[in-house]
């Protein structure tokens, strides 16, 4: 009834005589129909066209077209499975052995880690299906579903791309999207700090041949999953948006993505040609959100009663919140995102540190005791963070055992 009503905001957009429109980057952001609903209105829409759209979208598009400009893909089904019956889930049953479990049974629809649920045996896969039709058809409108290997040990790495309608495409660098809970990521940093310039050269490359295959217009996102055991890499998936993380990007090349798009959607050229574009400032990005981490994120809406958020050289926050504001139970628990830079990547270790401890929200739960445990953790300082660091590292254990001791001390 709100941000997903797509007739209702574009009655809302003709009535303004709004000229142009910016979904941002969640619910109708990846939405082919929205967008083309806009170009027949005549309303310029800041982002890539709906045919684009409907070339990646679903997802399992983007597969096929990976294998079509030889980018090495995740193990998995080319096809989409829909309305499962028995005979149809003993063919899913067939491909997720054929694969190898465990698998990961991602929405056809989906985007941002939602709605995937891992499968490790043949018992785990009857529910993993059965969430995954639910989650799709209630979250994207589409039930339909493809089965993938889940990749252990593996960094997340996704490079950032502009195109403008002149024919120039050039990349960003990309961003380090490791730290996740539940496929959602937590904290990005660019740039990553273990990929060779061999191995980094050939994802851009890769991205970039995306991006020309696509005829793509405005900003797009390509993922991917490292495996540092074997120096190889595998395409993970397309965003046809921009990014919550985007901003990480803005500061570490110092490159106004927004502003791009505006620009790219008047019609104007890309402000920069590639040899302008340098990764000069490594920077990270924390997402507060509304959780508590010691109940291993538990979602925790409310009321914000007290807030102080820091500031000084070097640091950027993107908040929508305020003293008052009231988290609600039925959207994303993301409160702020609180960004640094830094002349280096341990300076801007130390700038983050500073930041959070200088932070205070009162009234929820939140994860900042959680983004100070990570950061000190020896294995984040040294970049050899993957996707499973949270488990491997015992974080959420650290976070109580750091919580339990600052409720002693508070207490005297």
């Amino acid at each position: 009834q709100s941000y997903l009503n797509t007739e209702k905001l574009l009655e809302v957009a003709i009535r303004s005589k709004a000229e142009a429109l910016h979904p941002g980057y969640g619910f109708l952001a990846e939405n082919p129909e929205f967008a083309e609903m806009c170009e027949k209105h005549g309303i310029v829409f800041i982002g890539p066209t709906s045919e684009c759209m409907y070339k990646v979208k679903p997802k399992h598009r983007a597969r096929q077209l990976m294998k079509m400009l030889n980018i090495p893909v995740v193990p998995g089904s080319d096809e989409p499975f829909k309305d499962i019956t028995k005979a149809k889930f003993a063919e899913v049953e067939q491909a997720a052995e054929s694969i190898g479990y465990p698998v990961i049974i991602k929405p056809s629809g989906g985007g941002g880690g939602i709605g995937m649920v891992v499968a490790r045996n043949g018992a785990e896969l009857v529910d993993a299906v059965r969430f995954v039709e639910e989650r799709g058809r209630k979250a994207f409108g589409v039930p339909s579903f493809y089965v993938e290997k889940l990749l252990t040990g593996v960094k997340h790495i996704e490079v950032q791309v502009l195109a403008d309608k002149h024919g120039n495409v050039i990349h960003l660098g990309e961003r380090d999207c490791s730290v996740q809970r539940r496929f959602q990521k937590l904290i990005e940093e660019a740039p990553c700090q273990i990929l060779s310039p061999h191995l980094r050269m050939k994802m851009y490359v890769a991205a970039l041949d995306v991006a020309v295959a696509l005829q793509y217009i405005n900003a797009l996102t390509v993922e991917f999953f490292y495996v540092p055991d074997t120096q190889e890499f595998y395409f993970n998936e397309v965003n046809s948006r921009l990014q919550v993380e985007h901003c990480v990007t803005e500061l570490a090349a110092n490159v106004d993505i927004v502003k791009e798009q505006i620009r790219i959607a008047a019609g104007e050229r890309l402000s920069y040609n590639q040899d302008e574009v340098v990764l000069t400032a490594p920077s990270i990005n924390c997402r507060i959100t509304g959780e508590d981490a010691v109940r291993n994120f538990f979602p925790c809406p409310g009321k914000i009663t007290s807030l102080r958020l820091p500031h000084g050289l070097g640091v950027r926050i993107d908040e929508g919140v305020y003293e008052g504001y009231e988290l609600p139970p039925d959207y994303d628990s993301l409160l702020l995102k609180l960004m640094v830079r830094g002349q280096t990547r341990e300076e801007a270790l130390l700038r983050m540190q500073r930041a959070l401890s200088e932070m205070k929200i009162e009234g929820i739960e939140t994860i900042i005791l959680f983004h100070q445990v990570a950061l000190e953790d020896e294995t984040f300082k040294s970049g050899k963070h993957t996707t499973d660091f949270i488990e491997k590292r015992d974080i959420i254990k650290k976070v109580q055992e750091r919580a339990k001791i600052l409720r002693r001390l508070g207490s005297r």
